[in-house]
């Protein structure tokens, strides 16, 4: 997949990485804030939808991707980075299924709420590890550490 010759995955990529954090620091001040909650619960909403769509196109375009590159054909850092993503998607998913459930059940009985919002604040703190982990084994692959050496 491309735009204008561009490849989408290095487009979408940094969607993912821009959306993902936001989304889950939203989450925590969310969990943290109960003064705020009402404020937050939108955006809150929107950014999990919003990162949750950004991973999903930088998954798909980064499997295209691979396919259409022969440089990443026999790359086990591209295998790392390729099953990090895989594992940063479904704790995407988990993260956008929990901000939404939290968001509805913002008003229902304390022990709800707050089962609802440590699950929120692990799967937001997951989803941050999981971006930082899954970016940084994507560029080592690319860039390896010794081609900065000049």
């Amino acid at each position: 997949m491309e735009i204008n010759g561009v490849p989408l995955h290095p487009l979408v990529v940094h969607a993912a990485v821009v959306f993902a954090p936001i989304a889950a620091l939203l989450a925590i001040a969310y969990v943290v804030s109960p003064a705020w909650q009402e404020r937050l619960r939108t955006p809150l909403v929107v950014m999990a939808m919003v990162s949750l769509v950004s991973i999903l196109a930088a998954y798909f375009s980064g499997d295209s991707f691979r396919g259409a590159n022969a440089f990443f054909a026999d790359n086990p850092q591209i295998d790392e980075h390729e099953e990090r993503a895989g594992l940063l998607l479904w704790v995407t998913v988990a993260f956008g299924v929990v901000a939404l459930v939290s968001a509805f059940f913002q008003r229902r009985s304390p022990g709800v709420r707050g089962g609802l919002h440590v699950l929120l604040a692990a799967s937001a703190v997951a989803m941050l590890v999981m971006v930082v982990l899954t970016g940084d084994a994507g560029a080592r692959a690319v860039y390896p550490p010794d081609s900065f050496n000049g």
